[in-house]
């Protein structure tokens, strides 16, 4: 029997884990915190799940490396220079690893962190036929050099190991190579990742822009200008990875509890944040007071959390649509947010047939906003990334990135009314419902964002055509 791969994608976090198999052994590469999707995926094939593989430390989630060696017995392998606070088995460069009739070779590739390898499957004929490369290679792009940068290494010292990793241990690799990368395009961990989600080595090596013939010198300079500030979740995430956390399944049990209003009420009393995880037009129409909205559809969820709620040990309530309720506490759990209190039993309805008082967001069509944006002097927060903007804004826009827009609180006032926009809609709730939580009350969210805006007659867009 052939082997067998398959790449096992989540949106939401823009992550790629993959389940590799030959005769009846099968292995993980960088898994997800929720571990049933693999060992019912090798059940479901016959086969037993060997190795768990981790291409580096992973600063943007939480992996499930120690729930399935725990229950599959499985080992965990890493590169060379990786130090895991629990049993892992460090490789060394160039060794290789048995899968029934296939093999996995270790390439140590330094850069994005030290210890970031890429797997190379080599097939039943000695063929070379994929890699795995983590973060050290994306499709269009390569992982940023910022992660963790630790002692007296830079980041330009990394990104001068990620270029002769590249190099040294990628590039002489045969053109018809598949890459299949750790992230696709939205993830934070580099800066403009394609859309697709795997291609072949010798095109990677006509687009790609890290692998041209550049120096150096050109290579560090590009791949450390123009990096937004990581999201403040990544260290702490790194950190869990590295020492070790809680089974995903006494997280569930600790956190999966139903709520009746009354209850709900007495534990917003504590302080508690209430998250409502329903779209942004259920959200704008009625939501519990001072709760934020971050959908899960619609956007990257886990990422929103991860960077706009700072301390992980955040007391959480949730508000989802029914039957999500589970789902929404692992989505939390993949970043390392553990401090769910519990979910409102009956979602938003049973608020509402409580009697209990609901808040609403303002909004308005992009037709109708370019109608009052050109006969009325207003405030346009545009909280698009700083890229986004520069290429493309309305010329009476502030840019704002959501990122950042809780350190910008200040900068509002509410004697003054504000137009809300991101791109289509989804980021532009979550800001609003942020302003309002801390009192900025004067807020209209414009529906479709600057996707709608664009598309209007008489509308003046500045453009930069040279932006990157």
């Amino acid at each position: 029997m052939k082997h067998y791969v398959e790449q096992m994608y989540t949106g939401c976090l823009a992550e790629a884990a993959y389940y590799i198999e030959s005769n009846g052994e099968a292995a993980i590469i960088d898994p997800l915190r929720e571990v049933d999707p693999y060992i019912q995926k090798a059940k479901e094939r016959g086969a037993k799940i060997k190795y768990v593989f981790e291409t580096h430390f992973h600063a943007d989630f939480v992996s499930g490396h120690l729930d399935l060696a725990k229950k599959t017995g499985a080992q965990i392998v890493y590169g060379p220079m990786a130090e895991p606070n629990f049993d892992a088995y460090i490789a060394k460069d160039g060794e290789e690893f048995k899968i029934g009739d296939i093999t996995i070779k270790v390439l140590h590739t330094p850069g994005h962190t030290l210890e970031s390898s890429t797997y190379l499957l080599i097939d039943e004929e000695g063929k070379p036929r994929y890699i795995f490369t983590g973060d050290t290679l994306f499709i269009g792009d390569v992982g940023r050099p910022d992660l963790a940068v630790k002692g007296n290494l830079t980041e330009k010292e990394l990104a001068s190991l990620l270029y002769d990793s590249l190099r040294n241990k990628i590039m002489p690799l045969p053109d018809d190579i598949i890459v299949y990368p750790g992230h696709g395009a939205g993830s934070a961990c580099g800066k403009n990742i394609g859309k697709e989600t795997f291609d072949t080595l010798g095109n990677q090596k006509k687009k790609n822009w890290a692998l041209q013939n550049i120096s150096k010198e050109e290579f560090v300079k590009e791949a450390t200008t123009g990096l937004l500030p990581p999201p403040q979740y990544f260290p702490k995430n790194a950190l869990l990875n590295k020492l070790g956390y809680e089974s995903i399944d006494v997280v569930l049990e600790r956190e999966y509890i139903p709520l009746s209003v009354s209850e709900f009420k007495e534990k917003m009393k504590t302080g508690a944040l209430v998250l409502d995880v329903r779209s942004s037009q259920e959200f704008a129409a009625g939501h519990i007071p001072g709760s934020i909205n971050i959908g899960l559809d619609g956007g990257p969820f886990a990422v929103w959390v991860g960077a706009l709620i700072e301390d992980l040990n955040t007391p959480i309530l949730i508000v989802t649509p029914e039957g999500r309720e589970r789902e929404t506490i692992i989505r939390l759990a993949r970043v390392g947010y553990e401090n769910c209190l519990g979910y409102l039993e009956g979602g938003i309805s049973s608020w509402k047939n409580a009697g209990e008082k609901l808040a609403d967001i303002h909004q308005i069509d992009a037709a109708e906003f370019v109608k009052r944006y050109n006969v009325e002097d207003i405030n346009v927060i545009d909280v698009r990334k700083p890229t986004e903007y520069e290429r493309s804004h309305l010329e009476k826009a502030k840019n704002i990135p959501l990122d950042f827009i809780q350190k910008h609180l200040s900068d509002f006032s509410n004697n003054e009314k504000y137009y809300i926009h991101c791109a289509g809609g989804y980021r532009s709730m979550i800001a609003c419902s942020i302003l309002k939580k801390n009192g900025i009350e004067n807020i209209t969210d414009v529906k479709g964002g600057f996707s709608a805006i664009a598309q209007q007659e008489n509308v003046n867009i500045v453009e930069t055509s040279c932006a990157s």
